[in-house]
């Protein structure tokens, strides 16, 4: 089974910094496109960041541009979302989750809480 990880949430300032890691286990993990997500309480879970599998291309919410940055590490089987500047409004649970094109299948971590503080 494929399983994703996500680690390093928190309780933050805003203005502050924080990173987050998601370590997939058995799988290709080379194979996958691999992205974030949040969901804020009583919100609808939205589309964060993505990398491709190659790592040649990232695709960023208009909401987090310029603050966020999405990379991976395929020796180490993890992608990574450096969180800058953050904001109160970045509050959420944050998913993992990676995309394999054949055959189809999506995979999902357990999420992780980050908390910006005003």
């Amino acid at each position: 089974q494929v399983r994703l990880v996500e680690s390093g949430g928190g309780l933050v300032q805003a203005g502050g910094s924080l990173r987050l890691s998601c370590t997939v286990s058995g799988g290709r993990f080379s194979s996958y496109a691999m992205g974030w997500f949040r969901q804020a309480a009583g919100k609808e879970r939205e589309f964060v960041a993505a990398v491709s599998w190659s790592g040649d291309h990232t695709y960023y919410a208009d909401s987090v541009k310029g603050r966020f940055t999405i990379s991976r590490d395929n020796a180490k089987n993890t992608v990574y979302l450096q969180m800058n500047s953050l904001k109160p409004e970045d509050t959420a649970v944050y998913y993992c989750n990676a995309r394999k094109t054949w055959p189809p299948a999506q995979y999902w971590g357990q999420g992780t809480q980050v908390t910006v503080s005003s």
